[in-house]
């Protein structure tokens, strides 16, 4: 995968935070997500690039050496962005993007709002298809950009991370996990599963983490696979069994005090998502405006 701007960034804010929690904090992410993004740039270099202890973490030399250059692109974007703003303001025209269930569904449509307000010139057209679908669209020109949950390996796609998930245990309420501090994985597999289907990003984030902790997801007593998350939450509610699913996309239910987020002990199902388009295809000043507004660090306070 390319080198991208937003693991440079992640990279430097580490450093200079000194921490990987700390920077986690500052860039409105989650410290898994944090450290993923560091060890994607040590594995585009092949090479590491802090020494890591439980007390603290250092630069390695290749590290220090990455520094400087770090720092210009970050102050580079910065200057950038400032100079383009007055422009990207009076950006206008139609915007046509791809997006995957989980972006489409629930964190785009929290986003969409405070994008009108700084580009009020820009008309938004979403589709909301799977990924496989998201592609050919691109390819036949039908779409600028799509929103993935997973990288896409192709030589003429162009993939840039932009945005950080996490998925959860999610329980009724009323559930014996619902009322439980510590939960380990032990304890989840004894209750039955409703999930995604085979090869939805969901499920393969899920699959991918336990397949890591060296867990066989055979443990599972899956009794149902359903095609969309709002299938899932129904049946989770209606007490066919317990669930791994994003947390963005059940924040009403949470509220509502329908379903419960749980952590499972040491445990982290982190994911990104991720812009794609074709190398070749010059964006349009409304797609840019759209990548750039996605790209900040700020978004957390509106999802």
């Amino acid at each position: 995968m390319a080198l991208n701007f937003h693991q440079l960034h992640i990279f430097y804010t580490v450093a200079e935070k000194g921490s990987f929690s700390h920077a986690a904090q500052a860039l409105h992410m989650t410290q898994p997500a944090v450290t993923m993004q560091v060890q994607s740039l040590e594995d585009h270099f092949g090479i590491k690039l802090f020494h890591r202890s439980t007390k603290k973490i250092e630069l390695t030399e290749a590290g220090r050496t990455l520094i400087p250059y770090a720092r210009k692109c970050v102050e580079l974007i910065r200057e950038t962005e400032n100079a383009m703003t007055g422009f990207t303001a009076m950006a206008e025209g139609r915007l046509q993007l791809g997006a995957s269930l989980t972006m489409g569904e629930y964190i785009l449509p929290r986003l969409l709002g405070p994008f009108r307000k700084e580009y009020p010139n820009i008309s938004v057209a979403m589709k909301v298809m799977n990924t496989t679908q998201i592609l050919d669209e691109i390819f036949a020109h039908q779409l600028t950009f799509g929103l993935v949950e997973a990288p896409i390996q192709h030589p003429d796609v162009h993939t840039e991370a932009i945005l950080s998930d996490e998925l959860k245990l999610i329980v009724p309420a009323g559930h014996p996990l619902a009322e439980m501090e510590t939960i380990r994985m032990e304890d989840v597999f004894r209750y039955p599963f409703v999930l995604r289907e085979e090869g939805s990003g969901t499920r393969r984030v899920m699959e991918e983490e336990l397949e890591r902790m060296g867990i066989a997801c055979s443990g599972m007593d899956i009794v149902m696979e359903l095609g969309s998350t709002g299938a899932i939450k129904s049946a989770v509610e209606a007490g066919l069994g317990i669930s791994i699913l994003s947390q963005s996309s059940v924040k009403h239910e949470v509220r509502l005090g329908i379903l419960k987020i749980k952590e499972i002990e040491g445990v982290s199902f982190s994911r990104s998502f991720y812009a794609i388009y074709l190398n070749s295809t010059l964006l349009p000043l409304s797609a840019v405006s759209f990548l750039n507004f996605m790209r900040r660090d700020d978004l957390v306070k509106w999802l």
